[in-house]
């Protein structure tokens, strides 16, 4: 894959904060019209060796240290994937206590890959990073790219989903936006941080192949597409060696073959051995327990350094990687005051939300309601009251506002339709965040809160509310609380707590009108209630304007256009991970043992029929494909082509589909997955409209990764192209012949 240009040697072009008069007098550091390089060069002999210590670890939770004596100011860091978090206390992870860090919460990111829409992540990116110029962050940590290997992970609620290709077109977009005004995303967790079990011991085991084609191509998309200007590393280990100083993740594979010139950060207290630190790659180390002047980069360092058992090189590549970052974010002036919660900001949220939204199952088309044939709305559930944004561990901040469902409901019928609510079910509450099970068993940590009497009262009264409305909307999922969609925890399993099982069931018995919204990150077992219910919405947590979202979708003023971004099992078993006891490890090792069929493609491989497959999201209208076509594109490589393809819009609702184009190899050499997604397009058309979409294919969509070549390789033969509304609702199908065997380094410098 060829080197894009990056921000780092490309020369910054902004106005001088000098005036004519003393410019000259200015060091050429300090010149914002300068090259970057050309500025680390003049910066560089003018530091000493404590100050150059001072750029390569924490000084405070979220920054490290900058040079006052020479106007190079702290680099200063955020949570915030799905938003910048609130102020912490400089040595604390308490709430520093401020008025004024509220922050519009945007929908996970999760909801975010569920729009499939790449114009959005791009507006994602580029709206958190508005927000972090306000509060003067330099650095914000996200987007997080990790592949859902097993539905259990408590982060999957920041991921992307399944699917490589999805992820790396969503994150892409997602760091332009942010970059583009000056902000430095940083991609995380690289790599292979696919559990929060054991997280911080847990090694992980896995093929070449595997991952390269299946845990680091979001990565690199991010890196030699997106030129993001700074990595985290995970808290896991990979091949025996921690993943915040592995040397063939950090130096042979991101600095070496990817070219990445920004700088590597540690998660916080994901560091755990000084050499390894200082010559595996890691340039900033962050959140070491201890004061800060005793990690790993601090005082042992720099005392190695003193001795002459560290090259004083090592050092100096660090610091410039740093200088890279707060040079290209404009730290030392010139960068723009930013915005926050703003009505462009929260109108985003809204359309992301709206856009997340997938609709599972809709039968008889009772969804959209129709306010005008209802007299009174039974809203049932503890989910429809709760607020989201502040929970799950770092991805929690301070939301300035958040629309609950009740709210965004009752909001959208006003006085026209009588609502009721009943609270039906309470949420668990589990140990706090962070906090392990006893003995490290992975045991239930549920604190019960409800007496057996009070669940039988609540879900009784909810029953009778049922009995007595035209229509329920029973909005049911998970938290943010341990164990379920947070950090630090995995799941038990996927069934939904707090009996909400068995309430569904009577629920939807007692009303057949029965329409249930699931808030979670994650996929969720629905056995014992889905055939009874007509209707499933998946809602995620839709952030500042989630009610005003999923009201709009319920009553039609917007129709669904979300996608799974991945698959639900029937149940837990049929998950590749969990079929093949390959979770969560044993004797502190995993092994992906399921190797490159995750998700959808292990589905496929072993035709186990999925509850809903990825891909899968309905709508309010229809639509049809037809006039596939493939041609190669003009002067390009023999992989280069274009897939084309009519889609009409046969319904009475204007509306959103997404073409997803697959290519399945007919007769592999090698052992492949049944089918891949390898490109995608969303479309909107009114009623009776018909639009040509043009989605184009390389080498890539076509290849593997061969680890005796060191390469990708697609080989001459026959490939299906499939292109339809999900992995398995394929409407056309055609065949394209490769017509000589390709790869990306006999393609190099072409």
């Amino acid at each position: 894959m060829k080197l894009p240009s990056t921000f780092f040697c490309a020369p910054i072009l902004a106005m001088s904060f000098f005036s004519t008069a003393d410019a000259d007098e200015k060091p050429l550091y300090l010149d914002p019209a300068a090259p970057i390089e050309a500025r680390i060069d003049d910066l560089m002999p003018r530091l000493t060796l404590e100050e150059k210590i001072g750029f390569v670890h924490a000084n405070s939770k979220f920054s490290s240290g900058g040079v006052d004596r020479l106007g190079i100011p702290k680099l200063w860091m955020s949570d915030g994937p799905h938003g910048v978090r609130e102020e912490i206390g400089p040595d604390t992870w308490d709430p520093a206590g401020w008025t004024n860090d509220y922050a519009t919460a945007l929908p996970i990111a999760t909801a975010l890959a569920a729009t499939w829409n790449v114009e959005l992540a791009l507006e994602y990116g580029r709206e958190i990073g508005e927000e972090a110029l306000h509060r003067n962050k330099h650095v914000m940590l996200g987007p997080a790219v990790n592949i859902m290997r097993t539905p259990l992970c408590g982060r999957n609620f920041e991921y992307m989903g399944e699917d490589p290709w999805l992820t790396s077109r969503m994150a892409v977009n997602y760091i332009r936006g942010m970059q583009a005004v000056d902000v430095a995303a940083c991609v995380k967790h690289f790599a292979a941080n696919n559990q929060e079990e054991q997280r911080g011991s847990i090694n992980v085991e896995m093929d070449e192949r595997t991952l390269r084609e299946i845990y680091l191509p979001a990565f690199e998309a991010a890196v030699q597409e997106a030129g993001v200007w700074s990595v985290m590393g995970a808290y896991n280990k990979f091949r025996g060696q921690h993943c915040c100083h592995n040397d063939y993740l950090l130096n042979q594979v991101l600095k070496k073959e990817w070219g990445f010139k920004g700088l590597v950060m540690s998660d916080w207290d994901g560091t755990h051995d000084g050499r390894e630190a200082a010559f595996n790659g890691l340039d900033l180390e962050m959140g070491t327990k201890g004061a800060n002047a005793d990690n790993y980069l601090a005082r042992p360092f720099r005392e190695a350094l003193e001795s002459g058992e560290y090259p004083m090189a090592l050092l100096d590549d660090k610091v410039r990687r740093n200088l890279r970052v707060l040079f290209s974010v404009k730290a030392t002036g010139g960068r723009k005051p930013g915005a926050i919660n703003t009505p462009a900001h929260q109108q985003l949220a809204r359309r992301v939300a709206e856009e997340g939204i997938v609709l599972l199952k809709n039968d008889g088309g009772i969804l959209p309601l129709d306010s005008a044939k209802l007299k009174t709305i039974a809203v049932i559930g503890d989910n429809a009251v709760t607020k989201f944004a502040g929970g799950g561990g770092s991805a929690g901040l301070k939301a300035l506002y958040e629309i609950t469902p009740l709210d965004g409901i009752v909001a959208r019928v006003g006085n026209e339709i009588k609502v009721t609510f009943s609270q039906g079910y309470r949420q668990p509450i589990r140990n706090p965040w962070g906090a392990p099970d006893p003995a490290g068993v992975r045991q239930s940590s549920e604190i019960t809160v409800s007496s057996p009497e009070e669940v039988k009262a609540l879900a009784d009264e909810a029953v009778q509310a049922a009995k007595a409305a035209d229509v329920v909307i029973f909005v049911a999922g998970l938290n943010h609380q341990r164990n379920f969609d947070a950090e630090g925890s995995d799941r038990f399993d996927l069934k939904l707590p707090s009996h909400q099982d068995e309430l569904l069931a009577r629920v939807a018995g007692a009303n057949p009108r029965t329409i249930v919204v699931l808030v979670s990150g994650a996929p969720v077992e629905m056995e014992p209630w889905l055939a009874k219910a007509p209707a499933v919405l998946q809602a995620w947590y839709l952030g500042t304007e989630d009610g005003t979202a999923l009201a709009g979708t319920l009553f039609g003023d917007v129709n669904p256009s979300g996608k799974l971004p991945f698959t639900f099992p029937k149940q837990l078993a049929d998950s590749p991970a969990h079929a093949l006891d390959a979770y969560p490890g044993a004797n502190g090792t995993v092994r992906y043992e399921e190797g490159l069929l995750v998700g959808y493609r292990w589905f496929d491989a072993k035709n186990v029929e999925p509850l809903f497959p990825f891909g899968h999201g309905l709508s309010y209208t229809a639509f049809e494909y037809s006039g596939l076509q493939i041609s190669k594109r003009s002067g390009g490589a023999p992989t280069d082509v274009v897939v084309e393809c009519e889609i009409t819009n046969t319904g009475a609702r204007a509306g959103s589909d997404i073409a997803q184009v697959y290519v399945e190899p007919i007769k592999p050499s090698v052992l492949r997955p049944l089918k891949e997604l390898k490109g995608f397009a969303k479309v909107r058309l009114e009623p009776g409209a018909k639009q040509k979409v043009s989605i184009p294919l390389n080498l890539r969509s076509f290849a593997f990764y061969d680890p005796d070549k060191k390469t990708w390789v697609a080989e001459r033969g026959a490939f299906k192209i499939l292109i339809g509304s999900s992995s398995r609702d394929l409407r056309l199908t055609a065949v394209f012949d490769l017509s000589e065997t390709a790869s990306e380094s006999s393609q190099a410098g072409k």
